[in-house]
């Protein structure tokens, strides 16, 4: 099956260890995950939490890009409504400049965080309310090279310009992304551990490919492996999804129904907040590969994405291990340009 498997990393903090013990963690992981011949490895960006070290991507991925050598390493993903897209593509610029061929700019649209920390992050800018959409073409125009000359900023450079530009992603979890990714021509990555209904999956598959047939589509996909599928049921045990639903339409996903009623409150708006059951794949590397394998065929992917809920470490690194390409015995192909 031609796939390629990457990881996501949110830097979590578990059994008790430090911000400095996490970090380092993702450190090692991201070493580990060369080794074991995955694609890339991302880190995740995340504010005012006690539960995620990972606030800051684009440190972070400089940091990784130091400690490895040949791994693609990127942001997964700088959250654009709360930043300049002409600053994101002047730091990602650089990243390229200095490990050409090796730099992903993911791009989400979630706040990652809680409506307090995102007017902590938008306090004293301009332009608080510009479209996703304006900001995430402007950002392509940047690093394309392609500003239109009816552009007001036309002749604008974000420079370094490398040589071997960063490759983008748009991260998203409904059909309305997927357009919009395959609308602009760029790669899109779908977060299935975000949502897990197969319907709006496929219908991000679909009008992706009616847009962009020959483009880049992954899932960012939740999955456990342990020796045995019984193991790994086990390891699973009652993990849950925490919605809150906002009375203007928009739903986001929290770690705890705590962070979501606060979300809640902070919004100013009418909310509920419910549970889910967690969709995560589980089971041997085998019963793993024969899920990744079918998905592959029925929505035509290129890359998977994993994702590891939280675990003790060891359950955590293992299950990587076990789904490592190396392990599964998937070759590794070059990167989207």
């Amino acid at each position: 099956m031609s796939y390629t498997l990457g990881i996501l990393d949110q830097s979590p903090i578990i059994e008790g260890a430090t911000n400095e013990q996490t970090l380092q963690k993702t450190v090692a992981l991201a070493q580990k995950a060369e080794q074991l011949g995955y694609s890339r490895f991302w880190v995740s960006e995340h504010h005012h939490t006690e539960t995620l070290a990972g606030s800051s991507p684009e440190v972070l991925v400089s940091y990784l890009l130091a400690k490895t050598k040949s791994i693609h390493i990127g942001s997964g993903g700088v959250m654009l409504q709360h930043y300049s897209p002409y600053k994101v593509a002047e730091n990602f610029h650089v990243l390229a400049a200095l490990e050409p061929g090796r730099v992903d700019l993911g791009i989400g649209k979630a706040p990652g965080g809680l409506p307090l920390s995102t007017k902590a992050l938008q306090y004293g800018t301009l332009n608080q309310g510009d479209d996703f959409e304006d900001r995430l073409t402007f950002l392509q125009q940047l690093i394309e090279q392609s500003i239109p000359k009816e552009h007001e900023l036309y002749g604008i450079q974000a420079t370094p310009i490398p040589k071997i530009k960063p490759t983008l992603f748009l991260l998203g979890a409904s059909p309305e992304s997927a357009a919009l990714a395959g609308k602009l021509g760029i790669a899109f990555v779908f977060a299935r551990f975000i949502n897990s209904d197969n319907d709006v999956l496929a219908q991000a598959a679909r009008i992706y490919r009616e847009y962009n047939a020959s483009g880049h589509f992954a899932i960012s996909i939740a999955a456990i492996a342990a020796p045995t599928k019984k193991e790994a049921k086990e390891l699973i045990g009652d993990q849950k999804i925490t919605k809150v639903h906002l009375a203007s339409g928009r739903t986001l996903t929290l770690q705890s129904i705590e962070l979501a009623e606060k979300f809640g409150q902070e919004s100013g708006e009418a909310y509920t907040v419910k549970q889910y059951e967690a969709d995560i794949v589980y089971g041997s590397p085998k019963d793993i590969k024969a899920i990744l394998d079918d998905f592959h065929v029925q929505y035509q992917v290129d890359e998977f994405i994993l994702h590891t809920p939280v675990l003790k470490e060891f359950e955590r690194k293992r299950s990587f291990e076990l789904l490592s390409p190396v392990n599964l015995q998937l070759q590794q192909k070059v990167a989207v340009s």
